[in-house]
């Protein structure tokens, strides 16, 4: 069966629609819906969000919102999706070095997942804290000044909850 929203988020749309007066409008706050249904877009779902809101938005609007924001998953991801900043702030402030270190606990390189679906590494460009680097942002929870010590202490912590 083809993908449509949940039932929760069929509801969440039904309560956009007024909210937003241009279509286009809806795109952003539709892939959101889509993400957290599939835990990531894709193609089927970004039809599906083209078909829902109706002309003028097409596939290529929406597909164009979607990769355009890395806030996005293009693909499945683990339960703890760890993003790293390597903008120019937080590079320079050695998230290289976190991603390394957070790459090398885990035992895979960045952009893949672990076995387990547990844990996905991703260098992004610009989390929006540049006072704050280097920065990470696991799931929705921001991480700030970050040191190889301290990720090693987040990392321990999140395996501890599970």
């Amino acid at each position: 069966m083809a993908y449509q929203f949940s039932q929760e988020s069929e509801k969440r749309f039904q309560r956009l629609i007024p909210q937003f007066p241009s279509k286009r409008s809806l795109i952003l706050p539709c892939l959101f819906l889509l993400q957290t249904d599939k835990g990531f877009v894709d193609t089927e779902g970004m039809q599906y969000i083209a078909d829902r809101i109706g002309a003028p938005v097409s596939l290529a609007q929406v597909h164009g919102v979607a990769t355009f924001y890395t806030m996005y998953n293009k693909k499945p991801v683990g339960k703890l999706h760890i993003q790293i900043c390597a903008n120019i702030s937080c590079y320079l402030a050695g998230s290289d070095s976190i991603t390394e270190h957070v790459c090398s606990k885990l035992g895979i390189k960045k952009g893949e997942t672990t076995k387990d679906k547990k844990y996905t590494v991703d260098e992004v460009q610009c989390l929006g804290a540049c006072g704050f680097g280097p920065v990470a942002q696991i799931n929705d929870k921001y991480y700030e000044n970050l040191t190889p010590e301290s990720i090693e202490k987040i990392l321990s912590e999140l395996e501890k909850e599970g």
